[in-house]
Parts: C-alpha cells; structure tokens; sequence
C-alpha cells in the first residue's frame, strides 16, 4: 500500500465512528510445541477489553496462546530489538506518529490491505476502513480520545465545562493530572488560550506559536502531577491527588461503570485519535503475526471492543454495531468519542505534524520541565 495521508475527517454528520489500536503480540514454541503469542499493549482496561473481545477468541479459532505485556509507548525497546536482531515482538500497539515513524525507518514489515477481512457486507476493507486508518505498516482497530475528567465530589458550586476551565486555577483551584509528554498538551494549552480548533496545528508550525502553548503550560506548572501510565490518572482522581486529570476516555468510562466513581468527562476540546498494530520487522513469525492482524482487523473483533470499553471501530460497518456495555447493559453509544455530540467539540489529532516534528518537541519538553 502506498503511503498517503487521507484529508477526510469524522464530522458529526458522519454518525458514529470509530479508534486505537490493537494489543500486541509475538508467539513461540513452548515445550509443547503450541504456539503463543505475546501481547505488547497499554495494559489496564484497555489490555483487558482487548483479552475479551480479541485474544481469547482469536486463540479459540487458531489455538495460538496470547501472553500479554505492557508498554507505555514509543519506539526505543522495537528499535532495540530490530537492530540488535533479537526481536521478540511481533505485533505492537502503537500511537500513529510512532508507527509512521516507525515505518519509514524500517522497523515495521508492510501490510498488504488487500489481504484483509472484507466488511460484513463484503465491502473491501480499504473501503471500509474509515480515512488514515489504513496506512503501509500500519492497521488501526479503535478510535479514543485524550479527554479530561474531574472528580464531580471535589466541586460543590460550578463545574468545569470547556478546555480553558483546564488551566483556570482561579476559578479552579487544586492540582491538575498531565501526561509527561508534549503530544496533546500541547494542543489543550493552545486552545485553552483562545486558539481555534481548525488553527491549532497551523499555529504549532511557527516558533511564536509553540512558545504560546509552553507559555499557557506555564501558567499551572506548578499545579501539575505527571502521569506515564494510562491506568494512573483514574486512580489520582479517585484518590483526590488531583482534582482534574487529562486521561484516555476509555479509562475513565470504566472507572465511572465499574467502579462508580463520581468522575465526569469534558469533551469540549478532546483530542480525537487512533492507533495503529504494526508487525516488527524481522520477527520470525511473520505468519502467525498476520493471521492476528487479520482477526484484529475483523468488524466484529473491532465492535466487540466497544462492548468493554468506550472506544469505537475504526471501520464503517462497525458502526451499526455498537450496542451496549456487555457486563452493564449501559448504552454505549453517548459514551464514545466519536458520537456526533462528542466529536462536535474534537480537534483530530495531526499524526503527520507529530511524525515530523516529535523530537524536536520531545527536547523542547524536556528541557521546560527541567526549569
């Protein structure tokens, strides 16, 4: 497949639909001789959603064991372990600027679109694959969202409502919960300082306007409690560390489902994404690896997600399929990021600005947090 970025993008006449990709997995011999498969993954509820509705079926119709780990991202341990030779993962989660990237240096293996699932309907799958989700090494499975949420028992008078509340210390007080990374925050500091949605990365593009956004950081550094895991930003909450967090809206939802925990989602200004399964380059089970890609890819295996967490399908005919939570019976359409009320207030994250720009980001941030 050629590499090409789509301009489409979800609106909220679009309906419902779809993000983030799958967990990750490298399979072996075991002394038995079965094969198993090692899944690379975010791990918490997502990993969890993903062992429900992909790997205990996919290793009932194949017999391959999944065995699972966790990562929080990047590509320094794959790097690692495509240039030494000893790879021993085979198929990865990964953000979408991290598997671009991932690609063009060669640590990604190609995946032919044409050998997978087509739709329910027979729709082929580069047709119902919804824009950029399909790219040369990459296939995604879900759509999510970087939202914030608060802990509704923390505020008795007014509540935040908008992305700017965000950085409101005045109006509301207490510590705030940021992923120990550039890539959002970003995007949330811009437009909490009045920079519109369609104007955010326009503006990223110039110095003055990252400037801007480190200048908007500025104004709560001091407020803030870093994250890495996505997994840590519920329990902050829940624990009254901090008042508000930036967190995966998935893994709020189930903190709110499962756990009943008073949190309450901000949608306006959420930064709407999608992930990527790549293949490591090199592995010795490129075979095995592709017959997980190709189950993943399923619209069934997709929607099947959405039925443990409130991440959508990335292909069209997944659409129709969202139903309800299976262990609550809760509705989990206005739960999704791509829900037209929800994705009304989106910005879509630009993985190609994030592709070319990372490192000199990742540096830039580094070097403000070191202040």
């Amino acid at each position: 497949m050629t590499k090409y970025r789509f301009k489409d993008r979800i609106t909220p006449s679009a309906g419902a639909v779809a993000i983030f990709s799958l967990a990750a997995l490298s399979w072996s011999q075991n002394a038995l001789g079965a094969e198993s498969v090692t899944a690379v993954s975010w791990g918490g509820s997502y990993a969890r959603a993903c062992t429900k509705a992909i790997h205990e079926p996919f290793t009932a119709e194949t017999g391959i064991e999944v065995r699972m780990e966790d990562y929080n991202g990047g590509l320094a341990q794959i790097r690692a372990q495509v240039e030494t030779g000893n790879v021993h993962w085979d198929v990865v989660d990964l953000e979408m600027a991290d598997a671009v990237l991932g690609c063009d240096e060669g640590l990604l293996e190609p995946i032919d679109a044409a050998h997978l699932p087509p739709g329910p309907d027979g729709t082929p799958a580069e047709e119902d694959f919804f824009p950029e989700t399909l790219t040369e090494c990459g296939i995604g499975v879900v759509y999510y969202s970087t939202i914030y949420a608060y802990n509704e028992e923390k505020f008795s008078g007014s509540k935040p409502a908008t992305i700017g509340d965000f950085f409101d210390l005045e109006k509301f007080p207490g510590r705030r919960g940021m992923r120990r990374t550039p890539v959002v925050n970003l995007e949330f500091a811009l437009m909490a300082d009045g920079v519109p949605m369609k104007q955010v990365y326009a503006t990223l593009d110039t110095p003055e306007g990252v400037d801007r956004a480190f200048r908007k950081l500025d104004t709560i550094k001091e407020q803030i409690i870093w994250w890495e895991a996505g997994a840590q930003p519920p329990q902050m909450l829940a624990d009254g560390e901090v008042v508000m967090s930036t967190a995966y809206n998935g893994r709020i939802f189930n903190a709110q489902i499962l756990e009943k925990q008073p949190f309450v989602v901000v949608w306006d200004g959420q930064v709407l994404d999608w992930g990527q399964t790549g293949i490591v380059a090199g592995t010795r089970n490129l075979e095995a690896a592709r017959k997980f890609v190709a189950f993943g890819a399923r619209t069934e295996s997709m929607a099947a997600i959405g039925r443990y967490i409130s991440y959508s399908p990335v292909r069209r005919s997944g659409t129709a399929l969202i139903s309800t939570h299976l262990e609550t019976g809760v509705d989990m359409k206005p739960h999704m990021p791509t829900t037209p009320a929800n994705v009304a207030r989106a910005l879509h994250s630009d993985w190609e600005w994030w592709s070319d720009h990372s490192d000199e980001m990742n540096e830039r941030f580094s070097a403000w947090l070191a202040r």
